[in-house]
């Protein structure tokens, strides 16, 4: 059983601004310390037979300058690689590129701090509509997987996520993780009435509870 209130408390989130790529970017990152060696979570990260195991199937080359392509989701070239402090690549999905940066540390010899940021170009309109959790509540279901497969070793099987996801703990989570970034957006410096808005966007997104509340 998943713990929904200790994992969503486990959780950092920040959101931010910064200049890259020429431009103005923002920046959600999610961060999470797991009581395991530094040695194991890069594994767990980079390895292709333990991905499936809490992330999702990855093929291509896992190695500098590689092709990845993450099982129904994004693909992209890893353009930075310091095993096993981290990587650096772009995450390319629906005609859009952004970039991820994966972080570990090492917090004594069985704990690991792992932070992963998002990096995007996003206009202000599409922001407003969903902000960081657009992509923030994704990233808390996958540091949700990757702890529960550290500290039990187990599986994460895929018709069982979908089935839970739908259920009132899932739900529950989801709506849990949204009020994170919310409360992290307002952090950031926006505008409550906003950062609100945005934030039940999302949750009816991720639950479904938007199609049931519009009609569409």
């Amino acid at each position: 059983m998943i713990d929904v209130t200790h994992q969503i408390n486990s959780v950092s989130r920040q959101v931010g601004k910064r200049v890259f790529k020429a431009g103005e970017a923002r920046v959600v990152t999610v961060s999470q310390t797991y009581d395991a060696s530094l040695d194991d979570v890069w594994d767990a990260c980079t390895n292709a037979e333990r991905l499936p195991r809490w992330f999702a199937p990855v093929t291509g080359e896992l190695r500098l300058g590689g092709r990845y392509q993450v099982q129904g989701n994004a693909s992209g070239t890893i353009e930075r690689c310091d095993p096993p402090k981290g990587f650096f690549a772009t995450w390319e999905f629906g005609g859009d590129v952004s970039w991820i940066e994966l972080r570990l540390t090492p917090e004594g010899d069985e704990r690991t701090r792992f932070a992963l940021e998002h990096v995007a170009h996003v206009d202000d309109e599409r922001w407003a509509q969903f902000g960081p959790g657009a992509v923030g509540v994704g990233w808390d279901l996958a540091v949700m997987g990757l702890a529960t497969h550290l500290s039990s070793g187990a599986a994460v099987d895929p018709a069982e996520a979908e089935a839970w996801a739908t259920s009132e703990e899932g739900i529950r989570f989801i709506t849990l993780s949204s009020e994170g970034w919310y409360a992290a957006t307002v952090a950031s410096g926006e505008a409550e009435q906003a950062a609100r808005e945005a934030a039940d966007r999302t949750t009816a997104f991720y639950t479904g509870a938007g199609e049931q509340g519009t009609g569409e």
